[in-house]
Order: structure tokens, then sequence, then C-alpha cells
């Protein structure tokens, strides 16, 4: 399931139609955290664009599906890698993969400065009380 999905509008692009890579950078960075925070179970910030590869050009009326998946942990660090593919024409379903990035993050405290990243074992919600009763009739 993508971690993002959005539609260029004719803002995001030049004259000619084609979106800035700029534009689409900042999406990629939006996606790779979404995986990066759940991984933190909190704040993170962008400390590194370790690759960015532009595949094939982005158009205006593309539908841009981002799929983020976390590659490797360090003690606060989190590498995302992001792979992004445009549906050209949604009648005809011609995807292609126009993007590739590798981004690392870092999480934060909330005085923005570098923390651990909580063990997996530690639960990310409050468990739900699943134990059964039963009632003597």
């Amino acid at each position: 399931m993508p971690q993002l999905r959005v539609m260029p509008a004719p803002a995001d692009a030049n004259v000619y139609g084609d979106v800035f890579g700029g534009w689409i950078m900042a999406q990629v960075d939006i996606a790779g955290s979404l995986p990066a925070t759940r991984r933190a179970n909190g704040r993170v910030a962008t400390i590194a664009v370790n690759s960015f590869v532009f595949k094939n050009p982005v158009f205006v009326g593309d539908l841009l599906s981002f799929y983020a998946d976390i590659v490797k942990v360090g003690k606060t660090s989190i590498t995302v890698y992001v792979e992004v593919y445009a549906e050209r024409n949604r009648l005809q379903a011609d995807t292609v993969k126009v993007t590739e990035a590798t981004l690392t993050y870092v999480a934060t405290g909330n005085d923005r400065k570098p923390r651990q990243l909580p063990p997996l074992d530690t639960p990310l919600e409050t468990p739900v009380n699943t134990s059964v009763t039963s009632v003597d009739s």
C-alpha cells in the first residue's frame, strides 16, 4: 500500500507541463518520514538525502504513488528507501517508475535534539484488554 498518493497541479509544473523536481523531492521526503515517524514513535528530522534518481518525467495529471520501506535502523537514525510510480493515463492503466530515493531521518525530542529510538519490543499503543471474564449462571 502506498504511503502517499498525490496528483500534481499546474502550479507544480513549468510552462511545458513537466513537474518540478523540487516538488517531487518534497513529496518523497513526506512519504519517507511516515514510516520513520512510526518507527521512532514520534518526531523525526531529515538529516540526509543519500541518493535521489529521477528515472522518468512527471506530468500534471499523473497520479503518483509513493512506496516507502525502512532499510536500516541505527541508535537514533532510520534510513528509508522510497519508490515513486506515476499512473499516466488512468483509463489505460499506464504505470511507470519515475523516482527512487534513499533518505535518512533522525529521531528527535521536543528539544529538537537527537534521541534514541525506542526498542522494537516496546508497544507503541496501549494494549487492549483481551481477557474474558466468565459469568456463572
